[in-house]
């Protein structure tokens, strides 16, 4: 499956061992993961910025997202569909790359559901249909 992982859930990933970092892990060995320059940079940001990582670290770590996973400039999303124009680059980076899911933490992603055939869930969604 081709999977966009929302900017939360990769600094989470790497923040702590706990549900994001089992998310990345999956998808990074069972799945496609889909991102975009954009994704990349708020990561950037956040782990600076949150996670406190040191820049050469967090450099290490955009360059490792940027070798795993296919890279998409995301597709412009009309503001009607979501109000949020960062979410609408997770949208627009879901559809050019051709996923069929969004992982989220994102409330106002979340209350979407489904963006055409795309799907968004949370991390904990996303596991439990795993579990199935």
């Amino acid at each position: 499956m081709r999977v966009v992982l929302d900017t939360n859930v990769i600094i989470a990933a790497f923040a702590a061992h706990g549900l994001c970092s089992e998310v990345f892990e999956v998808c990074l060995t069972s799945h496609t993961i889909v991102i975009s320059e954009h994704i990349l940079s708020e990561v950037e940001r956040g782990l600076i910025k949150k996670i406190h990582l040191p820049k050469n670290i967090t450099a290490s770590i955009i360059d490792y997202l940027r070798d795993i996973a296919e890279l998409f400039e995301p597709q412009a999303i009309e503001y009607s569909a979501c109000r949020d124009i960062e979410d609408r680059k997770i949208i627009g980076t879901s559809i050019r790359g051709n996923a069929q899911m969004i992982i989220t933490g994102d409330d106002d992603l979340l209350t979407l559901k489904k963006f055409l055939k795309i799907n968004i869930v949370t991390p904990r969604e996303f596991w439990n249909r795993l579990r199935k």
